[in-house]
């Protein structure tokens, strides 16, 4: 149930703002946001047991990110990784929609994908979604398709239009957004397999149960010098902060 909300060429100031949770197993092992040793040009947190990665940005200023498709059942697959979808659009070559589009979509449970460089940024669904370069614009991205409207997504995103419309887009203020542990009122909490509370649980930006909950907060701003500055902020299974990793960059 990971949440990502952007905004792509609206900010005077940043050409590219992301916020975004990741959510997963408290058990799965993960290595903070870091530079890589095997990838010297990538910077991100990466998943000990796949190998991969959720968000990372290259020092050339390629950046992507991906959150699963949320499906009441799983479709077979050769299932391979989907955080390597992040690591080859980085490490590559291709624009972000020629990327999007000569993926082999059928070798990956179902993914939302976006990608960026500093002239395009691109969605891609495997479940419906054709890639598309999106427009400027504030959009929201969770485990349906972009801008799916629901109760998390739509908090959070308004919430971001505020703060690019009032000029409060800081580390700060996207941290405290993104920490956001509101649940949806008792009526808008989807109908699903899991028990009433755990579901409603899942409504929250910041999710907070014993086993599953929001493991990090990410956020990225791009200047328009080409610096990048990239926060990561990890919590533990009560929601609790761990730790800060800041990093700062001029693309290159």
């Amino acid at each position: 149930m990971c949440l990502v909300v952007f905004a792509w060429q609206v900010h005077p100031k940043f050409p590219l703002v992301i916020a975004a949770n990741r959510d997963e197993l408290h058990s799965r092992p993960t290595q903070a946001l870091h530079w890589w040793a095997d990838e010297p040009t990538l910077l991100g947190g990466r998943d000990l047991q796949a190998g991969g990665t959720w968000f990372s940005v290259a020092r050339n200023g390629r950046i992507a990110t991906v959150t699963n498709y949320r499906e009441s059942h799983t479709r077979q697959s050769s299932r391979r990784s989907r955080g390597e979808l992040v690591t080859q659009f980085l490490t590559g070559e291709k624009s972000p929609n020629d990327y999007a589009s000569n993926i082999p979509i059928d070798n990956y449970a179902g993914f939302n994908l976006l990608v960026a460089d500093q002239n395009e940024l691109c969605y891609l669904s495997n479940r419906g979604d054709a890639p598309k370069t999106l427009e400027p614009g504030i959009y929201g991205l969770s485990n349906a398709s972009l801008d799916t409207p629901w109760w998390k997504l739509e908090q959070t995103r308004t919430t971001l239009e505020k703060l690019i419309a009032g000029n409060r887009v800081n580390e700060t203020t996207l941290l405290r957004m993104m920490a956001n542990k509101e649940k949806a009122p008792v009526d808008d909490v989807p109908a699903g397999p899991l028990p009433f509370e755990i579901g409603r649980a899942l409504t929250a930006p910041f999710i907070v149960t014993p086993e599953y909950g929001t493991r990090c907060t990410s956020i990225l701003l791009r200047h328009q010098n080409g610096q990048i500055a990239v926060t990561e902020r990890r919590f533990d299974a009560r929601g609790k902060s761990t730790g800060d990793s800041r990093f700062s960059f001029v693309e290159r």
